[in-house]
């Protein structure tokens, strides 16, 4: 077994060196120094060595006076893994002083003060894990760091920034950021997207947003609302959209404003992070039985966000059935389109779960409706949540909805 060591061989009249990798065609796959993976059929191996792992080293740096003090809170994901040649997978064991240590550039930027709160990858972050992570960036800027810089995986990134920005009024920027590609590949997008945050928690913003790369190149990054924003390729570098408004600002050697944004010290810095966890998404589809609902309710859950058809729809026969939980539970309808808003006014059946009680979720993100119902009814009763649930708290309802180019 040689999966994981490092190999010479000679092939075509050439030698290669590098780690071999697994495979799942039969090929012999070999990771160049240069991190590209080739595949070989007709190879001779030369020599075999063992990998010894080592610490990366992190350079040294002293504080600068003439440079503010930001927090960089690592919660694991893909900005601070890298591949694990035993398997091929890629997998999260950097610490936030390391992330920091492979970017020097952030050096200039700010003094860094590194804390791993969490080492996993994000569909292992849970609403107890949000409640922890906002009371450490309350305590970062209670300490008076200018921002925050929490790193995370691109998966869940937005359901935990839009925790935040619903659990903590915040006088400064706290900056979610993560990466498509880890850090020792040679199109990793990692080193880009936080020298970008670094300049935007240095910036006069004052409110949870979310800095990824805006293109396909490394050119130039985009500020997202952390409530408008969504995770819309798998893969793609620029992954990250601003839906149904246009991102806040542009960031590459300087940060230049777009939008409307809180501005640092409109708020004062308040934490509030209760969330009630029995609140459940639920995505309609044609021939779904409304027994679904019934089924959460008997379990305790009073919270429903349904992720509708259209303009906000699901099919006729799920009126009684909602009609019937209504008076204790908060019903939210959202749609499964995302660009635009939900209107159960236009159509009959959209009238009918209206009477029984449906709240429309106007132009609301599925995911941010469930994070955003988690906290009123973690901290409100269920008449004041029915009442909060449409009104814009944080940016998260636009109160028109107009088209945007989104090229």
């Amino acid at each position: 077994m040689i999966e994981g060591k490092r190999a010479r061989v000679r092939a075509k009249g050439m030698e290669f060196e590098g780690i071999v990798m697994p495979s799942s065609t039969g090929r012999f796959v070999l990771k160049l120094d240069n991190g590209y993976n080739i595949g070989l059929e007709d190879y001779e191996v030369i020599e075999i060595f063992d990998v010894e792992k080592t610490e990366i080293p992190v350079p040294p740096h002293e504080m600068r006076e003439d440079l503010p003090a930001v927090k960089i809170i690592s919660t694991g994901g893909t900005i601070a893994s890298k591949v694990d040649y035993r398997t091929g997978a890629v997998t999260s064991q950097f610490s936030a002083e390391e992330i920091a240590g492979d970017v020097p550039e952030l050096l200039d930027i700010c003094n860094i003060d590194a804390e791993l709160l969490y080492n996993i990858l994000s569909e292992n972050m849970t609403p107890d894990k949000w409640i922890e992570l906002a009371g450490e960036v309350y305590k970062a800027l209670k300490k008076g760091f200018e921002g925050v810089i929490v790193t995370h995986g691109t998966d869940t990134l937005a359901y935990s920034a839009s925790a935040l920005a619903f659990m903590l009024s915040t006088p400064s920027p706290v900056i979610f950021v993560g990466s498509q590609r880890s850090s020792d590949r040679p199109s990793s997008d990692a080193a880009m997207n936080l020298i970008c945050a670094a300049r935007t928690a240095t910036s006069d913003l004052g409110e949870v947003v979310i800095v990824m790369h805006g293109s396909t190149s490394d050119n130039f990054c985009y500020i997202h609302r952390s409530v408008k924003t969504r995770k819309n390729h798998t893969s793609a570098r620029d992954a990250f959209k601003s839906v149904n408004q246009q991102p806040l600002g542009i960031v590459d050697s300087e940060v230049r404003w777009i939008s409307d944004r809180v501005r640092r010290n409109e708020r004062e810095l308040v934490l509030n992070n209760k969330m009630e966890e029995k609140v459940v998404l639920i995505k309609f589809f044609p021939g779904l039985k409304p027994d679904v609902v019934d089924y959460y309710y008997g379990e305790g859950y009073r919270g429903f966000v349904l992720e509708g058809t259209g303009l906000g729809h699901t099919s006729s026969n799920w009126a009684d059935t909602i009609k019937k939980i209504s008076d204790d539970s908060v019903i939210v309808m959202t749609s499964q389109c995302l660009w635009g808003r939900v209107c159960d006014r236009v159509y009959d059946t959209g009238r009918d779960l209206l009477k029984a009680g449906v709240i429309e979720g106007e132009d609301m993100l599925p995911e941010v409706a469930l994070v955003k119902l988690m906290w009123l009814l973690g901290n409100y009763d269920i008449q004041e949540a029915k009442t909060l649930i449409c009104r814009d708290l944080v940016g998260e309802i636009n109160p028109t909805t107009r088209y945007l180019n989104y090229d």
